[in-house]
């Protein structure tokens, strides 16, 4: 029993020792049971009350002080209802007690939940026993142990079960190796994967996340570092479908710090990205055109602009205006006049690339930004397209319009190096344009557009000088290192200006080039050349032709029908025809160039390279290749009486040719020195002025007819 002085066993006539013999043969027994109760009375964990019959406390120890919040003093005596209710399951729990009287069974172990007469409501994990005197029970002992706190956290688990499997968010767990160990139905429901998809895999072979390498290395090391990451990643359904997911990683650490597992919720945002960039793309666009607005234009511009402080890569703006399209509007009606718009941007966008930036700025006005230009010329170019592709009717509702444009151009850095001064060297290059006869483009910069100017001119001159019959050919001799005799003549360009006088093939070649116009001005030198030859062979002169071509010749789709229709109309040999490409053209040419050369040769056209050492050759690339001549450039033989390394690579490049069984022809041979340097190395022929002063007759005998 508990006394009013303390703890310790004080036998009661109506306590749990009533009716034992302290005189008797009992007593050492009685003896261990106050040891044991005093043991019980000390207990710290565990609550030890017993009852009578009628329900009154008859033994309370400490820890049932401490647990109810009631000393033994007041406890004792009363019934145990007055101090403890169960709560929700108090007749349960009488029935369980009035069956220990009943039956003198001890029942299983339960958990109660209750409330003290303090209102303090606890969870009890309580084990009922009767304790007996012949055969009947005279008490019943309780034992319990508060679970309160254990309780509360069963509830929280179930809780964060209940949350993690009712979530919207994916939610997935792993181990500290980044195994998962579980997911959520969302998961499922977003993924389509299964838990039995997942659980067991590693972070990495989730399927969602890209395959790049360092990707999940850099995960990893921010995660080590802030115990967090989030952002978006792009993922894949189970069916292949794509979507985009925002990912939130967590470190979960133990009570030491130790990161033991990590958690990760997803959610699917591609909804609201189509939606969000839905808004982004009204706010940035001409909603009649589609095109980029002026925000984004000047976003663009400020893009450019530091490309430029960085890599110092010239940009282009220009400003369109379109010619007269008032009067669109006024006589044909707005509606016509916003079909003829969209008809506008959609053919800007097919003048540009898609690194350029098209923006409509209002009314009939458009802004180009031409990224990363190679200089003015390619400035000139698109807005030489741009005119061209507007210029072309426009059918609006059956009615055909016609329209025209005029261009404003600056360049950075040289117009400006700020979006303000280009956007407005720009406009006013336009109304330079407008107010010079509309239909045309100006840059800013008076030297820069005098020479596009020029080059212009020169570009249109050209597409009439084949109609014309302005061009001519002179042709080089090769001659015979060891004979000096004539054994060929090379094909050489010229022009005719009727303004400029005789033009040489470096002063027009290049913008026939760049406007598409080589192809057929090849074609007129390889047939005009071929009828050339062939009237000189048979007169005797047993002479070969060389004829330049240049990389988009070479390389074009119709030089089969070419080749074959010169020799054709001629009736030359194709033996006697050697067709001389750059180095670059080897180069250049993919897994169809074998076909090509291998098709040449077959007809019996001989190849040649040309101004061999200054390109990307390589021994390899020549040893592919069925060639007949190697030639050297002019520069290293130039080089012969002054630089002794350039001297050097000669004997090497003849050594390179006769290893693969070339002939070997050096260009640009001007002096007796040089012939003789190139005799003493086995050099095969020679070209150059040194062959027209060795000559009595600087035509060789042959007349072009």
């Amino acid at each position: 029993m508990r006394g009013p002085d303390g703890p310790g066993p004080q036998p009661r006539p109506d306590g749990p020792l009533d009716g034992f013999d302290v005189d008797g043969p009992g007593r050492e027994a009685l003896d261990w049971l106050y040891r044991f109760v005093t043991a019980i009375e000390l207990a710290p964990a565990v609550a030890v009350h017993s009852v009578d019959a009628g329900g009154i406390i008859r033994f309370w120890n400490h820890a049932c002080a401490q647990l109810f919040g009631i000393p033994a003093s007041r406890a004792l005596g009363r019934p145990f209802r007055e101090i403890v209710s169960h709560l929700e399951r108090q007749a349960e729990f009488d029935d369980t007690i009035a069956g220990i009287w009943h039956d003198g069974v001890a029942p299983a172990p339960r958990d109660w939940k209750v409330q003290t007469a303090g209102g303090r409501r606890l969870w009890l994990h309580s084990n009922h026993f009767p304790v007996k005197r012949n055969g009947a029970a005279q008490q019943v002992f309780c034992m319990e142990v508060d679970i309160t706190a254990r309780k509360q956290a069963e509830d929280k688990l179930m809780q964060a079960a209940r949350v993690f499997q009712n979530a919207h968010e994916a939610m997935i767990v792993m181990d500290a190796e980044y195994r998962v160990q579980m997911v959520n139905g969302a998961f499922t429901a977003i993924t389509g994967f299964d838990a039995a998809d997942i659980v067991g895999s590693t972070l990495a072979s989730l399927p969602w996340g890209e395959d790049e390498t360092g990707f999940y290395e850099s995960i990893w090391s921010q995660l080590d570092g802030n115990d967090h990451w989030q952002g978006e990643m792009p993922a894949v359904r189970k069916n292949g479908e794509r979507y985009t997911s925002w990912v939130a990683l967590t470190t979960i650490c133990d009570p030491h710090g130790q990161a033991s597992s990590y958690m990760a919720m997803m959610s699917d945002i591609t909804e609201r990205k189509r939606v969000e960039e839905q808004v982004r793309h009204q706010a940035e666009h001409d909603p009649l055109t589609g095109l980029p607005n002026r925000t984004l234009f000047l976003d663009r511009m400020h893009q450019a602009l530091a490309t430029w402080r960085r890599q110092r890569d010239s940009f282009a703006v220009l400003f369109l205006d379109l010619d007269r399209f008032k009067s669109i509007n006024d006589n044909n009606g707005h509606q016509a006049g916003d079909a003829v718009l969209r008809e506008v941007a959609a053919r800007l966008r097919g003048c540009v690339r898609r690194v350029d930036t098209i923006s409509r700025l209002g009314g009939d006005e458009f802004v180009v930004l031409l990224a990363d230009i190679g200089g003015a010329d390619q400035a000139a170019h698109v807005a030489a397209s741009v005119m061209q592709a507007i210029s072309h009717p426009i059918d609006v509702g059956g009615q055909v319009l016609g329209l025209s444009v005029s261009i404003g151009i600056a360049i950075c850095p040289t117009d400006g190096q700020d979006v303000d001064t280009l956007m407005h060297h720009a406009d006013v290059a336009m109304y330079h344009a407008k107010h010079n006869g509309r239909n045309s483009f100006r840059f800013f910069s008076p030297e820069i557009n005098a020479r596009v100017v020029e080059r212009g001119e020169l570009e249109q001159g050209l597409r009439q000088a084949l109609d014309n019959g302005e061009f001519l050919l002179e042709y080089q001799p090769g001659l015979d290192v060891g004979s000096g005799r004539v054994i060929g003549v090379e094909a050489l360009i010229r022009w005719h200006h009727p303004q400029r006088g005789l033009l040489l093939p470096h002063e027009f070649l290049p913008v026939a080039e760049e406007c598409g116009l080589i192809v057929p001005i090849g074609e007129w030198v390889l047939d005009e050349a071929c009828r050339q030859v062939r009237s000189w062979r048979g007169e005797g002169h047993e002479v070969t032709l060389a004829v330049n071509l240049s990389d988009g010749q070479f390389l074009h789709d119709e030089l089969f029908d070419t080749v074959d229709a010169a020799l054709g109309r001629s009736g030359l040999d194709p033996a006697f025809l050697h067709l001389e490409i750059t180095e670059g053209a080897l180069m250049q040419g993919d897994g169809g160039l074998d076909g090509t050369v291998a098709a040449l040769r077959a007809r019996g056209v001989q190849l040649a390279v040309d101004r061999f050492g200054t390109g990307m050759a390589s021994l390899s690339s020549l040893r592919r290749f069925p060639l007949s001549k190697l030639k050297i450039d002019r520069s290293f033989v130039n080089d012969i009486e002054h630089d002794p390394d350039d001297a050097a690579l000669i004997p090497a490049i003849i050594a390179v040719a006769r290893s693969l069984r070339l002939r070997v022809v050096a260009e640009g041979v001007e002096t007796g020195e040089q012939l003789r340097f190139l005799r003493e190395h086995g050099c095969d022929e020679y070209q150059g002025f040194y062959a027209a002063g060795a000559s009595s007759r600087p035509d060789f005998g042959l007349t072009p007819r």
